[in-house]
């Protein structure tokens, strides 16, 4: 077969479909659906994978929106993070340490980033004192031994290192904030981005080529993919089929929250009706 040269883009989310497909096909993933355990941490790029593996989506908490850091205008009975155990998922918010502390080095873990750094670092942001029980079991994880897995697109790819990013945020020491005030929690693991993704899913070359957009293209990556003419038509199609892709989460849960809402007694600094540190 002669190679093959194609330009695609990506919408953030496309991007987040595509890293969802990629990461349900992990072999590690494979294995723990049939003989183990996974665990998905909710975001709305795991909600994607939950989609693939369980057939759910997940009841999505914290968000950036235009109005900034926000969280879910109502507490919905959607699960927000779920366990897997051989095929079949039970919500696990309330045990979520519990559910940790039974999984095993085979099993997997599944979360988001909110920035990942050219090292392949990633952390995720805390609105919530200590990041409420995600924040505190995320991070030991790795101390576990438990596979760990951090579904990233390229949109959360900072200038600056994790390390930078984390002694310049912070919850408390924050005046004012457009949205809750955020701290940045670390969480090791392997990050799958649109590129990797796109290597995972067909044994081509991806080189990102063009960033950003317009018109509902914000935030977008358009990637030269090169390989097997038959492996990139593969791929051609796939990216085809995802063109259009929503994002995902559980109903009513992308809707952000207002001043009073529910968790407004546990955020600061927020312009919006939260606790301001003055």
């Amino acid at each position: 077969m002669f190679g093959m040269k194609a330009q695609i883009t990506l919408t953030v989310s496309e991007g987040k479909r595509l890293i969802a497909k990629a990461i349900a096909n992990l072999p590690e993933v494979q294995q723990a659906l049939r003989e183990g355990k996974i665990l998905l941490k909710g975001g709305t790029t795991v909600s994607a994978v939950a989609e693939e593996l369980a057939g759910i989506a997940l009841r999505i908490s914290g968000r950036i929106t235009p109005r900034g850091t926000r969280a879910g205008r109502e507490q919905l009975p959607a699960p927000h993070t779920v366990l897997l155990e051989r095929g079949l998922w039970r919500n696990v918010d309330a045990e979520l340490e519990e559910a940790v502390l039974g999984m095993a080095p085979s099993d997997v873990a599944v979360c988001g980033a909110n920035l990942i750094d050219a090292s392949g670092r990633a952390a995720i942001m805390a609105g919530s004192p200590l990041g409420g029980k995600p924040g505190k079991v995320l991070a030991a994880l790795e101390a576990e031994g438990i596979t760990t897995i951090i579904a990233a697109g390229l949109e959360k790819l900072s200038p600056c290192s994790i390390t930078e990013a984390i002694a310049a945020a912070g919850r408390r020491d924050t005046s004012r904030s457009m949205g809750m005030a955020v701290g940045l929690i670390p969480v090791p693991g392997r990050v799958i981005t649109e590129v990797t993704a796109i290597t995972l899913l067909a044994p081509v070359k991806a080189t990102v080529i063009g960033r950003g957009g317009i018109d509902g293209a914000e935030g977008s990556t358009t990637l030269a993919v090169e390989g097997e003419a038959e492996n990139v038509e593969r791929l051609w199609e796939l990216v085809l089929a995802l063109k259009g892709a929503r994002t995902s989460g559980a109903e009513g849960s992308l809707v952000e929250c207002r001043r009073g809402g529910p968790n407004c007694q546990l955020h600061v600094g927020c312009i919006y009706g939260g606790k301001a540190n003055h």
